[in-house]
């Protein structure tokens, strides 16, 4: 039977979400996560998922980043984008960076629904309200290119590419990770290579240029 991970920080908008899911695939296995790292967790666990419902803005999580992590480390899990930014640059985006689905935060039960039916179909979708103008937005050269490169590391190695990004040290990430120093140092001389880059600033930049900003969250300030 599917499995399904709702990733959101919000209780209400996740039962919604649970609800939705039970009526568009019987016998559905659901699971629950309110952040990156919870969504990471219950991945590692090996519960078998197949698809991720991820909340672009929840917490641990920035912009396309969570996207890109269970990309590059889940590449079987297919991952639906759930958002209150409905702009078809971000949409495109998320796409090209290997979303197999974006869900407005907007959008109603039927289309939640027919969103989870058509992924675990192994279709691609969205919204009929956007497909018009997601497809007439070009995708960015620069955002392929890094798509590409964030695919070619393994799941250690952007492991590794996110505690760089967060400032950790390689005893720090050696420590994290139980490994020894000198193996994040052939890590990274393997992500820099990878990447393109020369350094670990250089390196964190790239995966901070995925970061994106929360309509939501700005309204509300």
């Amino acid at each position: 039977m599917p499995a399904l991970l709702i990733a959101d920080d919000h209780p209400l908008f996740r039962a919604a979400l649970r609800g939705a899911a039970a009526e568009a695939v019987a016998d559905l296995v659901v699971h629950e996560a309110e952040s990156l790292d919870g969504v990471l967790a219950v991945l590692e666990s090996g519960a078998d998922i197949d698809l991720v419902l991820l909340d672009l803005h929840m917490p641990g999580n920035h912009g396309l980043a969570g996207l890109a992590a269970i990309r590059a480390q889940y590449p079987g899990v297919a991952v639906v984008v759930v958002s209150a930014n409905d702009d078809p640059r971000v949409v495109r985006r998320a796409l090209d960076h290997g979303a197999a689905g974006y869900l407005p935060k907007s959008s109603g039960l039927d289309e939640l629904r027919d969103a989870i039916r058509a992924v675990l179909a192994c279709e691609q979708w969205l919204p009929p309200i956007l497909r018009a103008s997601v497809a007439r937005t070009q995708s960015s050269s620069s955002d392929a290119e890094l798509a590409a490169r964030l695919a070619s590391l393994s799941p250690q190695q952007f492991r590794v590419l996110t505690f760089v990004a967060e400032g950790l040290l390689n005893k720090q990430i050696a420590d994290r990770l139980d490994v020894q120093e000198r193996t994040v140092k052939a890590h990274l001389s393997a992500i820099f290579e990878r990447l393109g880059v020369r350094n670990r600033t250089q390196a964190g930049v790239v995966l901070r240029e995925l970061e994106l900003s929360d309509p939501s969250r700005r309204i509300e300030g």
